[in-house]
This record gives structure tokens, sequence and C-alpha cells, in this order.
């Protein structure tokens, strides 16, 4: 059996192993803690062996893959928060494929080096413990998160007016698995305008959600008034005005709860992502990407990694880091 090593964010890698088994691949993941950097050598120090394809799994951190335009083995980047680092499609031309949660954002990631053959929309979804439970309504409404003026003023801005209309309104921070059962309606935000994961976990617990129409394939997956209720995150009163109107219904609410869970059960858990991801990733010349990225090493880092080493190494000037960023610019620690 080949060794797949899953890197950092482990997203759907547990589930991933019997679907690549049929495949000849195996698949270990490990998390990283902190901030640290890897050459070949220390990745395979790392996980214990050298491995034969590599993923990274988006932790929304600087670069810290050192050397990967020389990498022996197929690498594979799963891009999350394209919406909040503008810098990931020029980066993912360092890898031989990439997988995209914000479908919208595809068409910026075929620019250079991989093709529309060689991308994946790999959308988030809802994990096995993304449930429903039983607990008593306390709540007309609720929003899990963090509310952060500084970090995330809309959001605040928003929760705030929110407190001072419903009364029975709430924010919290928290297992979302436990606090979610206990209101009638799930508020869902999209500061950033990314179909987030709080979307698939509110619907795989079987709430009501009350989550913003965004792009990103959102509407090929779901159904607004079906699977949940949509509303404009510029109309406060629209929003207010559906939330009134989803108060008085509980059967509407029970009605469209259900449907969205029956979506998530049917195409949108972490072994559906797998099932996509193994397919895909089976039917890739994986030898020949290799040959290819080993064949152009000075252009892969040139072009992709080069530029985002250089700005790295400015915007953490006077650390340890920036030296790592500078000697990663040049060619060094390969």
């Amino acid at each position: 059996m080949k060794r797949l090593a899953w890197l950092a964010n482990g997203l759907f890698a547990a589930s991933l192993g019997p679907c690549l088994a049929p495949h000849g691949w195996e698949v270990q993941a490990r998390p990283v803690a902190g901030e640290r950097f890897f050459t070949w050598d220390d990745l395979t120090a790392f996980f214990g062996f050298a491995p034969d394809a590599l993923v990274y799994g988006d932790k929304s951190s600087a670069p810290f893959l050192l050397g990967l335009e020389s990498y022996p083995c197929p690498t594979v980047f799963h891009c999350i928060d394209s919406h909040i680092h503008s810098w990931y499609p020029l980066y993912a031309q360092a890898f031989d494929l990439c997988c995209v949660s914000l479908g919208d954002h595809l068409p910026r990631f075929a620019a250079g080096r991989l093709d529309a053959s060689r991308l994946l929309w790999s959308p988030p979804f809802a994990a096995p413990a993304d449930v429903p439970r039983e607990a008593a309504k306390t709540l007309d409404m609720v929003f899990v998160g963090k509310d952060d003026p500084a970090l995330t003023p809309f959001r605040s801005a928003l929760l705030a007016r929110l407190r001072q209309r419903f009364a029975g309104f709430a924010s919290r921070t928290g297992d979302f698995r436990a606090i979610f059962p206990t209101a009638r309606l799930v508020l869902n935000i999209a500061e950033g305008g990314d179909m987030n994961y709080r979307l698939f976990e509110a619907l795989g617990c079987g709430c009501a959600l009350v989550t913003p129409r965004i792009g990103h394939g959102q509407d090929t997956l779901f159904t607004d008034g079906e699977d949940y209720f949509l509303y404009d995150q510029e109309d406060f009163e629209g929003l207010c005005a559906l939330v009134d109107s989803l108060l008085a219904d509980p059967a509407r609410r029970r009605r469209v709860a259900a449907s969205g869970l029956a979506k998530i059960d049917a195409g949108h858990r972490a072994e559906h992502r797998a099932r996509a991801f193994a397919d895909w990733f089976a039917a890739q010349p994986l030898d020949a990407l290799v040959a290819g990225r080993l064949a152009t090493t000075d252009v892969v880092h040139g072009r992709s990694l080069r530029p985002l080493y250089l700005h790295w190494a400015e915007a953490l000037s006077g650390t340890p880091a920036a030296r790592i960023y500078l000697d990663a610019a040049k060619g060094g620690r390969h």
C-alpha cells in the first residue's frame, strides 16, 4: 500500500482511508501544533516515513512547506480560507493538485499551472458528530461563534442589533452541538461572504437554519425555503421579518429542518467529500504531474514561492521566521 500523509487540518482525512484503500492507498493524518516549518526531511521525520503523496489541509497560516517545488511525491493543497488569504491562488501553483472550498474562487486557481482537471470543488461538510439532539427550546434564535468587534465588526454589530430586537435571541460560544438544540432557529453569518462550515454543521444537527444569501455554489446544494431560510446580510429589516414569520410557524420550521438534514445525510457529510476526493485523486496522472513539476522547479519557485517568501520575510521583519523566508526565497533549506 502506498501512504498518503495528510498534514495540519484533518478535514475529512478520517473518512478517507476506506475510500482510497481500493486504489492501493492508506492514509495517515497528523495535525501541526503552533508555527513551524517543514522541509522534505522534516516531513519524513514528522510522519515516520517518506510519503508517497502529501495533502496539506489548510490551517490558515503563512506558508511553512519549504522546498515544496522539489518534493518527490504528489502534493495537494486543500484550500479553505481563500476569502481571507488573497495569495492562496498563487501558492496553489506550487502544488500538483488543489481542492477549493469556495466555488466562485475556482477560476482564480486555474490561472497558472493548475488547469480545471487538477482542481476539485470540495465544499464544507458536516462531521459525523453533527447530528440532531433533543433539548428543551429555551431560545427563539441563537448564534454560536466569536463576537469580537475588533475581529468581526459586521458580525458584532448585527448581533447587537438582533439582541435589541429579539428578547429571545442570544449569541453564545462553546459546544454548538449542545447549544443548537436549545433554539427554535439557528442564525449563521458569513462576514467574508464565504460558504462556511457552520451552514453544514447546523443543517447536520437538524436545525431550522437562517443563513445569508451568498454565492460559491450554495444554491446548487440547497434550496431556499426547502432546506434552509435565506436572508440578505445588508437587509436588517428583511431578516427581522423573516425571523418573525418563522417563529410564528413551527410546522414550517420543522419541515425545512428535516429537509436540510436529509440533504446533508444524502450528500454533504465527511464521507461524501472523502469519496469525491478519492475518485478524483486516483484518476490523476500522478507520476506525470510530479515529473512535470520536478522538471521546472526553478520556474515553480520563481513564479509562485519566491514572491510569497519575500512578502512574508518583509511582513515578519526582525523575527527568526523572516530569516527562514529569506533563505527560502534564495533557494535555501531545500
